[in-house]
Order: C-alpha cells, then structure tokens, then sequence
C-alpha cells in the first residue's frame, strides 16, 4: 500500500484472524489501526450500517512524530522506566509524569499544510459543517487477544475543519496516556511497535445507544447476548454516569430485563461537544428500547459475529428507529471453549485446578501432557480440561463421580450441579465407554479412576515398597535408553516411553494403594466425626507418615541449611545470589568451594538436586525451567531456613509429628472403647489409622515418578531443539516450546519450521496469562465457578476448604513466585496454588491459603503432613488479603478472618 494519509471507512476490510474478503486485508490493521479496520469489515456487512467517515492513517502519525526527535528521547526513557509491578506508587508516578510529557510534545507539533488538507478534503466530502466523532484507532487495538478498550481517546460532535484538526492530534497523543503505556506493559507490547491512526466519522444524534455484547461478558455463554442501553449518546454508559437498562437474549427470546432509572444522558450541544443534562421523570423508568428493537440488535450482532468470527463487543447508536454500529471488537475477556467436534452438550473439567496448577502452559508442555495422561483432555485458553459429560450422562456413574469431585472440591461439585440443574442444559446419552481403555472423560494425570470401588488390598508396607521399586526402576531404564537417541529416532523412542509411563501410571495395585489411602481418610473423617464429634481427625493421624517422597523433600531443605549455617562467609555469598535472577544466578554452585564450607555446601545441595532437581514450579509443563536448570531457586528457600531454624530441624519435626499422631491415635481409640460397641468401633478405627499411615505418604510418588519421566523427556528434546538451531532450523532452543510434540517431530524429520507460527504461539500464550481458568466449562462457554453455601461463618470471613485441622494467627505473605519468597517463622503463606515444588516453604511457614486445591491435593496432603492449618479453595484470596495483613486461619472449619 502507498502511503496515503486519509483512506475513506469504505475501502477497508479486515478479518484479523485472515478469513476476511477484503483483498489485502493483511496489510491493512498496521496502516489504519483497529478500530478502523474494524469498521471497515462492518460497512460491507449486508444490513449493517456505519456511518460514513475516513481514515487518518498510520503513515500521518509516523510522519508526525519523525519531525520532533526529542519524542525518541522520551520513549526510550519511557522504556527504561517501565516497572515490573505497575501497581508500585513510584513507579507510576514516574510514567504518569513521563507519558504527560510525550502527551505535550506530540499535541504541540503543528500539523503539515499538505497532510491537513487531505484531512479537509475528506471533511468536504462528509458535507460542510458537518458534526463529527474523532476516535482514535491504535494497531494494537480491538485484537483478538487485547482490546485496549477505553485506552486511547474519542472526541464526540466536534463542528469544523480546526476543532477537528485539533482533535486528530489529541488522538494521536492519547497512544501515551498513563493508562495506554500501563496497558502495553501488562501485554507485553513494545511502545515503539504501536502507532496511532483516527477515524473521523459523520455524528449520530441518537435516541438511544449502548452495547451489545454477543456473549454473556460475565458468565462467558455464548448463546446469551447481553444489551445495555440509555438514552442519549452512549458516553453517560461508557462514563458510569447512569446505570443500563440490561436485556439478555437467547435463541430470539428476552429471557431477563432489568430497566434502569436513567436519571441522567448526555446530547450533542448545537454548536459543538456536549453536555449532561437530566431526564424527564417521566421518562426515567421507560425501557430505551423495545423488545422488538432489542431483538432486532441482537440479531444484528450474530451477523457481525459471524463475520469477524469471535463473539463481539458492539457498540450502537438508535436514531430514527434505524440502528447504527460505531465500533465493534472482540470480547478478549472469554475463556475459549475446547473443540469437541460435535454439536452435544459438554461439561469440561479444568486439570490444572486438579494439579494445582492453574497457569497457561507452552504447546510442548500441554501436547506431552496429553500424551502421557490417562485420559484424553483437550486444549482451550492454554490449559487443559477433560470431558465428564459422560460421567453426567449416566446415572450409574453420576453419584458416585459427583461425591468424588465433592470431596476433592465442593466448589466444583456445585458447580457440576448448577449445570444439571438447568432445565436449558441437556446432557447428552452417550454410548459407554470402551472396557479397553479409559473413559473419554476419565480423571486427569494420576488420579484414580473413579468407576466402582478399588479390589482389596492388603495393609502391608512392603506393598509400598514394592511399588516405589518398581517405577524407580522403570525410570532408570528410560534414563539408560534414551541417552543413545537423537532425530526422528528420538521421537519414535518417546512414543514408546510413554506407552510405558502410561502402563506405569495405569499399574492397579498403585491405584489400589492410592484410594487405599483416600478412603480411610475419608472413612476416619466421616467415622470419627459421627462417634466422637471429631472434626478431620485424619488431619492429625496422618502426620509424618512414612514414604511421603514431597514432604520428605521438604525436610532435606533444611538439612541442606544445616550444612550451610555454620559459615557466615557462605550465608553471605549466598545472600548475594539470592538477589540475581535468571540464568546469571545459577553459577554459583562452581563458586562454593572457594569458601569455608563451601565443598560441603555444593555436594549438599548436589545431593539433593540429584534426587529432586527435576521439579519445579508448574511442573506439569515439560517446559518449565527445572531445579536442576535453576538451581538458583531454590537459595532464597535455604537462606530463609538458615535464618528460622535451628540446626537438627528435620529430623526433630518429623519425631515431633509422629508423636503427635500416635498421641492422637491413642486418645480416639481410648474414647471410642467408652461408646456402645466401642471395642469394634475401635478396632474397625484402628484398621483403618493403619491403613491411612501405611498408603496415605505413597500417594505423592506417582506424580514424583512422573516428573522424573519429564525431565528426562525434557533432556532429551532440549538436545533436539539444540541441534535444530546449529541447523539453522529454530533461532533459538526455546522456540521449541511453542510447538506441538509432533510438529517437533516434523521439525526433525523435514528441517522446517514454521517461524510465523511461532511468533502467533508466543503472542497467544502471552495473553492466556490474562484469562482465569474456570474449574467448569460448558460447550456454550459458560465458566462456572461454584459455590459453598454456608451460613456457618462469620461475617465477612473468607470461605475455603478446610484441609489441615487447627487455627493459628500470623502475618499474611501473599507470594505469587517462589523465587520471591522471604518468609519469617509464623508466616501464613497466601498463593494462588501450590504444586508439590512449593513444599519447601512449608517448613517454615504457620498456615496455608491457597485459591485453587481440593482434600487430596499434593497441597492439603503435605500441609496435612507438616501439621499446617490450612484452607484452600478461597476465591481471590491473593487479592482480598494483603500482605502483611494479620489473619486468623481456621484450618478445621475451612475460613480465613482478617483481623483489625
């Protein structure tokens, strides 16, 4: 395309995922910014109408900025300045002051006499003395994955070539308010990769306008449309000046209304802007559209969402009973829905709030994890989910799978419930599942399966023993075999791996083991809690039971202090470490022996990588950096055991626990032998305290196992990324990552790769961190959340799950990174989850509060283990509770209170 400063609205068209019909239409989003692309598409859409208008281009505003170099100046300090907390007070004062200076800069440059008349002409060609709306259309603006909604600036019934001239520069200079810059650095776009066009477009004087949203903004479901509606122009809605009218539509059907007191609106004054002004009283209580118009929008908008093919976020104007469309852009708030491949009805559930790993994951790490899991999972948002309509479907199956999730999650369960129990949502009946292979919807990772109850299994230690031997020597095999594998041999090998780990994970004496372990909790909970008013009981029988490889793993840590506490000189330098980030702090274990204990510190920690280096934080995502890799992670960790602990801690704690528990143990059977029955009661109890410290510990291993298996994939495909880029194939080994297994695979067969895709996988990925996960997820989109329903609280206390029994008091640390921690000895950790990497801390910490977790995660069980009062499951805990706040945390009845 030429430069052109002023392209008419007419001639553009842009479908931003490339389906458009507008020829093209690639290059038209960097010239004309989206919003104009935007209206472009709409004005070729049959029976939609846009009002007339053009394009300031892009061209216009480079040209503008090149003829001042002070403003490079400024962004490159602008740059510099950015924070990585945007939150920080000083921080944000120092990009308020900065982009204001950009601001002024860019409005004081005096708009060149060739460029200004292009703009006139197309002024003329509107009609003299036309009123306009000046808007402001960046490139990176109404994307699928950014809307930059309300960022930059839009100027309303502006009267006349100067005012409008004045308001394209004001346009031009909003790319730097305060909250644009902010904006940009949370999605991680370059300011210098943004430049600004505006769009200048005949006024509407309407009756009425709003937005229609074609999916439910809130709940996400994609069959109900959402209208909100005021009379006047739609800036007393944008502004918050009046609340909506709020219609929701379904299949052609207003299935909610709720009407408004519209006190307030705005109008177009007659000689230009405009002005508040009151509305009749008369009037204030009347719906600002009919049911027939709102019926009419609705369907208007499915037109439009069929063209740019997302769910769309319109914005509209009524005059004369004939509405009008003044924007339209994506709704990047949605959660996207996995593809089932079939019209039916779906639940999803979310694996990550299973594994307590809510993140978004790199293509490699999810297509690895779907490959080696034991049930198929699909893709959507950058995590995975799996199918449990079947589970739903059949009502000999329903029961039991939903007092299951009720007992690793009663958020989930409710919300599974507030699926079924609408009458709009039918699940589908399904045919069974295959005997030979797991159901379609079976659980995530290394769970159980769930239908019917496990054989029987002997209360034997030697059974767990035997288990452990067994994967330790199947990963020793792996290890051995695929030291010799490279290329397309590689890939083939791995298949065969994980038909392996899957056999491994699949073993049914280790899932006997395993429910073994969950159901005598459970039985000692229910049991203890009806004979003895014992509320989770198992919570203290189950500390420091044996062969518990995470909390074990914990423990080591503070051995590995031991040997560093004695040596001021080694703390030191280690304190030193602890503030570089990245690879530059993971040197330091080649510097160690140069200090006075320093030989005796390395192999410690060598030591204790050798066996848990393969974990990390979101271990679950093959891709993740590793301990092994990182070992720089885990030295805030000792650093903060030095400091809190005193030597002999692990070995003391872990005796401490175990009397604890056998005290316990001692105190229900000797109560319960005072209760009608009492002497069966009592042994049935003991039968099962037996059967809980023999199997409870070893339901930690399989995911050990599995991670071991990961690392060494991981080795393995890290090698092969190697080689590709010597080859000249990937510029660097992390692209990798953003592909599939199999495309991978054909990457070492072929020696081609795909670099744009690449660079889409990374930019998509970047913004999956600004999507929260739903633990259900309905094929119509709908995220639902769940609820506790409790009446039993008090006021204002925080819900959760209680997981690990006892209250205790302290100093909330609201930590999102492990790497960031720095923890005092009565700390209550507050984090989003926690997968068995972040055990570590909790040998230093009084409490727990997670937002993700179940009964049995790896989470509650090593709280369980450590004698941690702990609640998880609390909704936005990392935002209700403030770090440093003091809390009490009351682990036996599941709530947090804040304290004054």
């Amino acid at each position: 395309m030429s430069e052109r400063y002023v392209l008419d609205l007419q001639d553009l068209d842009l479908d931003l995922d490339g389906a458009g019909a507008g020829a093209g239409a690639g290059d038209r989003l960097p010239v004309v910014g989206g919003k104009a692309a935007h209206l472009g598409g709409l004005s070729r859409i049959d029976g939609v109408r846009v009002p007339d208008g053009f394009c300031v281009t892009t061209h216009a505003f480079r040209r503008i900025m090149a003829q001042d170099p002070s403003i490079e100046a400024l962004l490159d300090r602008l740059s510099r300045l950015e924070p990585d907390d945007p939150d920080d007070p000083d921080d944000r004062d120092a990009i308020r002051a900065l982009s204001a200076e950009v601001r002024r800069t860019v409005e004081g440059i005096t708009i060149p006499e060739d460029l200004a008349a292009d703009i006139t002409r197309a002024l003329d060609r509107l009609g003299e003395q036309t009123a306009c709306a000046v808007r402001s259309s960046a490139t990176a603006e109404d994307l699928p994955t950014a809307s930059f909604a309300g960022q930059q600036d839009t100027y309303l019934n502006v009267m006349g070539p100067a005012a409008v001239l004045r308001h394209v520069s004001r346009c031009w200079a909003s790319l730097f308010t305060e909250r644009a810059v902010t904006y940009r650095r949370r999605n991680g776009i370059d300011h210098r990769t943004v430049h600004m066009a505006v769009v200048v477009q005949r006024m509407v004087l309407p009756q009425a306008s709003g937005i229609l949203f074609t999916a439910d903004p809130v709940t996400g479901h994609r069959k109900v449309a959402t209208v909100d509606a005021g009379f006047g122009l739609g800036e007393a809605l944008v502004s918050g000046l009046v609340n909506p009218d709020v219609f929701k539509v379904r299949d052609g059907e207003i299935v909610s209304r709720a009407i408004a007191a519209k006190q307030r609106a705005v109008d177009a004054l007659p000689t230009g802007g405009t002005r508040e002004v009151a509305v009749d009283a008369r009037r204030q209580r009347q719906p600002a559209l009919t049911d027939e118009q709102v019926v009419r929008l609705v369907r208007l908008g499915r037109r439009i969402e069929a063209h740019f093919g997302h769910p769309q976020d319109i914005e509209w104007c009524l005059a004369d009973d004939d509405f009008q469309i003044v924007q339209s852009r994506p709704i990047t708030t949605l959660f996207p829905v996995p593809e089932a491949g079939d019209e039916e009805n779906h639940v999803y559930l979310s694996v990550g709030h299973q594994q307590m790993m809510t993140d978004p994951m790199k293509p490699l790490g999810l297509s690895l994890w779907q490959l080696t899991a034991m049930a198929p999972m699909l893709e959507a948002g950058g995590r995975l989910f799996v199918d449990a309509t079947r589970r739903l479907a059949e009502p000999a199956s329903r029961a039991a799978f939903l007092d299951l999730v009720g007992r690793g999650d009663p958020l989930t369960r409710d919300a599974l419930e507030t699926v079924l129990g609408r009458e709009d949502f039918l699940v589908p009946s399904l045919p069974a599942a295959s005997p030979d292979g797991p159901a379609a919807d079976g659980p995530p990772a290394e769970a159980p399966p769930v239908s019917g109850p496990p054989a029987p299994i002997d209360t034997d230690p030697a059974l767990v023993t035997e288990l452990i031997a067994r994967s330790e020597a199947s990963v020793a095999a792996l290890e051995r075999d695929i030291r010799t594998k490279s290329g397309p041999e590689l890939f083939d090998f791995l298949l065969d791996a994980f038909t392996e780990h899957k056999k491994v994970l699949s073993d049914p004496l280790s899932m006997r083991a395993i429910m073994a372990g969950m159901e005598a909790t459970w039985w000692l909970n229910d049991k203890l809690g009806e004979w003895l008013g014992e509320k989770n009981a198992a919570d203290t029988l189950t500390l420091s039971a044996p062969d518990n490889i995470t909390s074990e793993m914990g423990l080591a840590l503070l051995d590995v202090a031991d040997v560093v506490r004695p040596h001021p000189e080694l703390v030191a330098f280690l304190q030193g470490v602890e503030g570089v980030e990245g690879v530059e702090g993971d040197d330091f274990l080649d510097e160690l022996p140069k200090l006075p204990g320093g030989t005796e510190a390395r192999d410690a920690i060598e030591a204790y990588l050798d066996r848990y280096g393969m974990r990390c934080v979101g271990e679950i995502d093959i891709t993740r950096p590793r301990w092994r890799e990182r070992p720089g992670t885990l030295v805030p960790v000792i650093l903060d055991n030095v400091r809190n602990f005193a030597p002999g801690a692990a070995e003391r704690r872990f005796e401490e626990g175990r009397l604890r528990a056998e005290a316990k143990a001692h105190d229900v059977l000797s109560r319960l032998r005072t209760l009608p029955d009492g002497d069966r009661k009592a042994d049935e109890t003991q039968r099962m305290i037996d059967r809980v410290r023999t199997f409870v510990g070893y339901r930690e291993y399989p995911k050990y196992g599995i991670i071991s298996r990961y690392f060494l994939y991981k080795q393995a495909l890290s090698a092969e990324a190697g080689r590709l880029v010597r080859a000249g194939v990937l510029a660097e080994p992390e692209d990798a990552f953003y592909l599939t297994f199999q495309e991978l695979h054909d990457a070492a067969r072929s020696h081609r790769v795909d670099a744009r895709l690449i660079q889409e996988r990374k930019d998509a990925f970047r913004s999956y961190h600004a999507l929260t996960p739903p633990r259900v997820l309905t094929s119509d989109g709908e995220a639902v959340t769940g609820a506790y329903r409790r009446d039993d609280v008090p006021d204002g206390a925080l819900i959760g799950l209680p997981v690990s029994a006892g209250t205790v008091e302290g100093r909330a640390r609201v930590i999102l990174d492990m790497a960031d921690a720095d923890l005092e000895a009565g700390d209550i950790l507050i984090t989003p989850f926690t997968d068995p990497s972040w055990s570590p801390l909790f040998v230093g910490i009084a409490g727990l509060v997670t937002e993700v977790g179940g009964l049995m995660t790896h989470g509650a069980v090593i709280a369980r283990e450590y004698g941690l009062p702990a609640v998880v499951g609390v909704e936005q805990a990392t935002r209700l509770i403030r770090d440093g706040q003091r809390i009490r945390v009351h682990g036996t009845d599941g709530y947090v209170e804040i304290l004054p």
